[in-house]
C-alpha cells in the first residue's frame, strides 16, 4: 500500500508514477553504492545500515513496478480513502531508514496473501 500510495499522490498523474518509481529504483542504487562505500571506509556498521535500507526501497521498487501497468495502481487503491492514507504514510516514510523493516513487512504481507485461500 505504500508504493501505491506515494505513486498515487493527490491526482495520480502519470508523472508522478514516474517520478516515484524512479525515485524508488535510485534509491535503492544509491543506497547499494553507499553500503560499499562504507564497506570501504567506515566499517560495517554503516555499511549494514545502507544496506538494510536499500533493501527497503528495493522493496517499494517492485512493488512501484508491479503497479505501473495502466489499471493497476487504481485497482489497487479502489476503496481506499486516499487523503487520509497520504497523512499516514508521510509520517511512515521515516520508517524507510530503519534497516530491512518495510522489505519485511512487505515478505510478510506477500506470505500471508500467498496463503489466504480467500484471496
Amino acid at each position: 500500500m505504500f508504493a501505491a500510495i506515494d505513486m498515487y499522490g493527490a491526482s495520480g498523474t502519470r508523472r508522478r508514477r514516474q517520478i516515484v518509481m524512479a525515485e524508488f529504483v535510485l534509491g535503492t542504487a544509491v543506497l547499494l553504492a553507499l553500503a560499499v562505500r562504507f564497506v570501504a571506509h567506515s566499517g560495517w556498521l554503516w555499511a549494514t545500515w545502507a544496506l538494510g535500507c536499500a533493501v527497503n526501497y528495493g522493496a517499494l521498487a517492485v512493488h512501484a513496478v508491479a503497479l505501473y501497468p495502466q489499471g493497476r495502481l487504481e485497482a489497487a487503491l479502489e476503496g481506499v480513502d486516499v487523503r487520509s492514507e497520504i497523512r499516514r504514510y508521510s509520517i511512515a516514510q521515516l520508517l524507510l531508514f530503519v534497516p530491512a523493516l518495510i522489505a519485511g513487512i512487505a515478505a510478510s504481507q506477500a506470505l500471508h496473501r500467498d496463503r489466504d485461500p480467500n484471496d
